[in-house]
């Protein structure tokens, strides 16, 4: 046997383990990514550093150590690498992760109104990976969208279900009254800013960031629309005739008050003369009796010179 066999062998080992670990051990990290390691499946931690410090949650585990973009790093052969990217990313959300072909094949979610209407309800999410709770979207669970999604779609039909437009102030009963499927269309936005409160646990959680739900459509089944239309028809010409008899009802008052106002001032200056009248006469009387009489006498005597013919009484 050629005694160089095994040294040809144990060089051909030494040759593969270096390329296959040491070589094989430089990685680098995408801009767009954050990578976390593992010795033997535990991942490093960041020593006397726990979410405790972070707002996000006071429950989780430690804080992993975070790898930022950059390289080339090396591993041991007993550590392994786990990629993500914080990049964000829009799907629809009827999207069901574990079962594509569900929700109309991802582009509707179905949900019963308040007045037991199924509407379809169209839109899409807004997300990232949480950089500061990497640990619990590579740990926690293992598919975090299809909980996040889960979880998103049981708020929104829960909202819903139970969603009543907020009363307009010092609007009649019947202004108030309505459909709830027009009011959900009238209220997007408020509905939009619920589920985004909803789901901001969701960093915690499963540690995916939801930046925006956007629903942008809110559809009655096709069944339904035409009535749906009529109904909405006679609403807004119910409240066409409220608004129109308010109008009317404010017209009159402010008239009547205007009519008043008149008369008051035409009562007003009627009686101011007599007012100045009885005043003078007051100042008069007060000079004595004389100076009265006098005034008399002069006003008969205009009047007397006025008049065309004079009635006088006589004594028999």
């Amino acid at each position: 046997m050629d005694p160089n066999i095994p040294a040809g062998i144990f060089l051909g080992f030494v040759a593969w383990f270096l390329l296959r670990y040491l070589a094989g051990g430089v990685y680098t990290v995408d801009q767009n990514e954050r990578a976390v390691k593992t010795n033997f499946g535990r991942a490093e931690r960041i020593p006397g550093a726990t979410t405790l410090n972070d707002p996000i949650s006071a429950s989780l585990d430690p804080q992993v150590r975070v790898i930022p973009p950059g390289g080339p790093y090396f591993k041991w052969p007993w550590q392994t690498i786990y990629k993500v990217s914080i990049a964000t990313q829009t799907v629809n959300m009827a999207f069901d992760p574990e079962a594509p072909s569900a929700n109309q094949s991802g582009t509707v979610v179905e949900a019963v109104t308040k007045d037991q209407l199924n509407t379809g309800l169209t839109g899409q999410i807004r997300y990232h990976i949480s950089e500061r709770n990497l640990y619990a979207n590579i740990f926690g669970v293992k598919r975090p969208i299809a909980h996040v999604m889960g979880y998103f779609v049981s708020v929104l039909r829960e909202r819903i279900a139970t969603f009543e437009a907020p009363a307009i102030p010092g609007a009649t009963d019947a202004a108030n009254s309505g459909i709830s499927i027009n009011d959900l269309r009238k209220n997007l936005r408020d509905l939009n800013e619920h589920m985004d409160r909803e789901c901001s646990s969701s960093e915690a959680r499963y540690g995916i960031v939801l930046d925006a739900s956007l629903i942008t459509g809110i559809d009655p089944p096709a069944e339904v629309e035409s009535a749906l239309a009529a109904i909405n028809t006679a609403h807004n010409m119910v409240s066409s005739d409220i608004s129109l008899a308010q109008a009317t009802a404010d017209q009159r008052i402010e008239q009547s008050k205007r009519a008043a106002e008149i008369e008051t001032l035409k009562a007003q200056a009627e009686v101011q003369p007599l007012i100045s009248l009885a005043s003078q006469l007051s100042e008069l009387k007060a000079t004595g009796e004389g100076a009265l009489r006098a005034y008399v006498r002069n006003v008969r005597l205009g009047l007397f010179g006025n008049a065309q013919q004079a009635v006088l009484e006589t004594k028999r």
